[in-house]
């Protein structure tokens, strides 16, 4: 009987006990990964007060202790993380023991502040277009256009216009 009883509340415990949900925000930032970690520093000790706990530049995080707008005295932690993603930077916010709104109040307070400092974010080159697998015989003309547009015997593909 107290097997059953114990084997029962086990169940019941791990049924019941579901994983806490971790949302997570992300905006990513035209500004280079140094101007971002520097403004996102500066933001979360100087402007909001908040303490860094732990930060590393190079493997692109800070940990900070959240002071709750809604004057809770509980301090949840929280995370900013930086990756390098296609010419931009990732940023994601984790706070997990508030709604999410809150982590996005502090992305746009970020992207806010970074425009103040920066000015107007860099113009970037986008890399030229990789040309696609089927496209690599193909003029350049005819290039992104299906075989069924190509001119036949070198007439063209359109009559010209008057």
């Amino acid at each position: 009987m107290a097997r059953r009883c114990a084997a029962f509340l086990l169940a019941s415990a791990a049924l019941f006990s579901a994983p806490a949900a971790e949302a997570r925000s992300t905006q990513d930032s035209p500004y280079t990964y140094e101007q971002t970690f520097g403004t996102t520093l500066r933001l979360l000790t100087v402007d909001l007060g908040y303490k860094v706990t732990e930060k590393d530049a190079e493997w692109g995080y800070l940990l900070f202790e959240y002071d709750d707008p809604t004057g809770s005295k509980q301090k949840p932690r929280g995370s900013f993380e930086l990756v390098r993603a296609d010419g931009n930077v990732r940023v994601v916010v984790q706070i997990p023991a508030v709604p999410s709104y809150h982590e996005q109040l502090l992305l746009d307070k970020l992207k806010r502040k970074l425009e103040a400092d920066h000015g107007t974010p860099p113009k970037r080159e986008k890399p030229p277009k990789k040309p696609k697998d089927g496209d690599k015989d193909k003029p350049d003309g005819d290039k992104g256009k299906p075989d069924g547009d190509k001119p036949k015997d070198g007439a063209p593909a359109e009559p010209p216009k008057a």
